[in-house]
């Protein structure tokens, strides 16, 4: 990468082996832009595109990243656009025969001193927020919860002061399912681990409806959250006989909702080690820039975390299927690898009864962000991992039992990404974005990386963290990822980031591989 103003015609470059670079100025560059090593474009190529370096053959490799990510599908001179026109995507690297653990990196030495302030729960868990969260049964009660939730804020909020906040845990889950097929174990145990978030503070609260499907017994089964030490949780149910009229339901969850409420106003926030963050990393909307700048310092930042002891969790099934070879040599031993493999094939069935692959992944917006397939993205988007070796793999909807970088299994849309990671136990979460999103999750706080400066100036009250100046060389990858790691210690500490300030938060969806009837 040259380091140059950014009026001069700049191209990235990731591997010295790399046939195309990416172009970084803004706005992208006119035909006959010629850079300082002396290639001159030959056709104008917007911000984020690819530029053959040297002419590309027909049927040679597209190389990025030190990777083939497809192939040309005619011949492509020096200075051209290497479009996704151009571009034959590559078959799906086969599950067999993969390197297993075979990357031993030395060990880091420990992270030590860095602390924030959280919430101690009973469980040995800690959280960043203190929420009173209200699970759901079914869908049908919707609109009931949003109602009780809104008078909770209203009227009975302010006399708590020690509580941030009062969610509702909706789904479209719960009724109409077919409740005993076997995947119906996923959405599910996720619904029940979310319940019990550490942001939660071990308060569990439950409105249902009566005649659904997931009835109470079944989503919290005897002894299945330990904090309770086999209590049960509070309940209200809508169909009672006590309830007569709405105003009657809506009473009975303000009345529960002010018990809890009185038990999380006791929590005080205090010291606690940075081994005690458990950190969900997630990218949207990305683009070219996205492997360049944000997610390698996520990923600098991911390995400053797993020296500090704590725990990350990257995700996202098909965002990292293509460098699957990558990922099982960093695991820690053969198991851990297998389980990785396991999840991998688990998916490609899924998609496969669907009548689609992998390449259904990438978005209009990625596309026009530079990303030609979902190879490319792939490669872009394992960098938010670190180098760590890989220390667990979680199942869809699992909760987490160990420390470390740990690979939580996951579709890649972000709603539902974000859903499972909750439920996994995560009490911070970093998404980074290069074309841009107002996303946010309710449960926890999530900080916002901005791949590109020019995002980082438009959405300037909406990103909270402009990796954009890696990219003029403003800043370096390490500089960057220890400015999000401190930015992660004081957002666990209460600092609210700009989706808390406008308050906004998407609505939780939990995966459901199971029929619907």
């Amino acid at each position: 990468m040259t380091k140059a103003p950014s009026s001069k015609p700049l191209h990235i470059r990731m591997h010295a082996n790399d046939n195309v670079a990416i172009i970084a100025n803004d706005g992208g560059l006119p035909a006959g832009a010629v850079f300082a090593d002396g290639l001159a474009l030959v056709e104008a190529i917007p911000q984020g595109h690819k530029v053959a370096l040297s002419a590309i053959a027909e049927g040679a490799p597209i190389v990025r990243y030190n990777v083939a990510i497809g192939y040309a599908v005619r011949d492509i001179p020096a200075g051209a656009w290497v479009s996704e026109a151009l571009t034959r995507m590559p078959e799906a690297r086969e599950l067999l025969n993969l390197p297993i653990a075979t990357i031993k990196p030395p060990a880091a030495p420990p992270l030590e001193g860095y602390t924030f302030e959280g919430y101690r729960n009973a469980d040995g868990s800690v959280g960043t927020r203190n929420i009173l969260a209200i699970t759901t049964t079914v869908q049908c009660v919707a609109g009931v919860v949003d109602h009780a939730v809104a008078r909770i804020k209203a009227e009975l909020l302010p006399k708590f002061p020690n509580v941030d906040d009062v969610v509702g845990l909706e789904h479209s889950y719960g009724c109409g399912v077919a409740i005993d097929a076997p995947n119906a174990i996923v959405p599910i145990r996720t619904l029940r681990n979310i319940s019990q978030n550490p942001n939660f503070g071990g308060q569990v609260m439950m409105v249902s409806l009566g005649c659904e499907k997931l009835q109470p017994a079944r989503l919290f089964p005897k002894g299945s959250i330990p904090i309770l030490r086999d209590a049960e949780p509070s309940h209200v149910c809508l169909q009672d006989q006590e309830h007569v009229g709405f105003m009657s339901m809506i009473a009975s969850i303000m009345q529960t909702a002010e018990r809890h409420l009185s038990e999380l106003n006791k929590r005080q926030r205090e010291t606690c080690p940075a081994a005690e963050l458990v950190v969900g990393v997630q990218c949207g909307g990305s683009d070219a820039f996205s492997g360049v700048t944000a997610n390698p310092a996520v990923g600098f930042a991911s390995d400053l975390l797993v020296r500090a002891g704590a725990t990350v969790m990257f995700s996202e099934v098909t965002e990292v299927r293509d460098a699957i070879d990558q990922l099982t040599a960093r695991a820690v031993n053969a198991e851990v690898a297998e389980a990785m493999v396991r999840e991998m094939a688990w998916y490609d069935n899924y998609l496969t009864q669907g009548g689609v692959d992998r390449s259904a992944n990438t978005t209009p917006g990625n596309k026009k962000g530079g990303l030609s397939n979902i190879v490319e993205k792939a490669m872009g988007s394992i960098v938010k991992s670190g180098s760590s070796p890989i220390s667990g793999v979680l199942a869809p909807g699992e909760k987490l039992s160990t420390k470390g970088l740990i690979y939580a299994a996951t579709p890649a849309s972000d709603f539902i990404c974000g859903t499972l990671q909750i439920a996994a136990g995560m009490n911070l979460h970093i998404f980074t974005t290069g074309r841009g999103t107002p996303y946010g999750l309710a449960p926890v706080p999530v900080i916002k990386v901005a791949t590109r400066n020019d995002l980082a100036k438009r959405w300037h009250d909406l990103m909270d963290l402009n990796a954009g100046r890696i990219a003029t060389g403003e800043a370096t990858i390490e500089e960057m990822g220890w400015e999000l790691f401190h930015l992660m210690l004081d957002v666990a500490s209460g600092k609210k980031t700009w989706a808390e300030h406008w308050k906004l938060h998407n609505a939780l969806v939990l995966f459901n591989p199971a029929p619907v009837t």
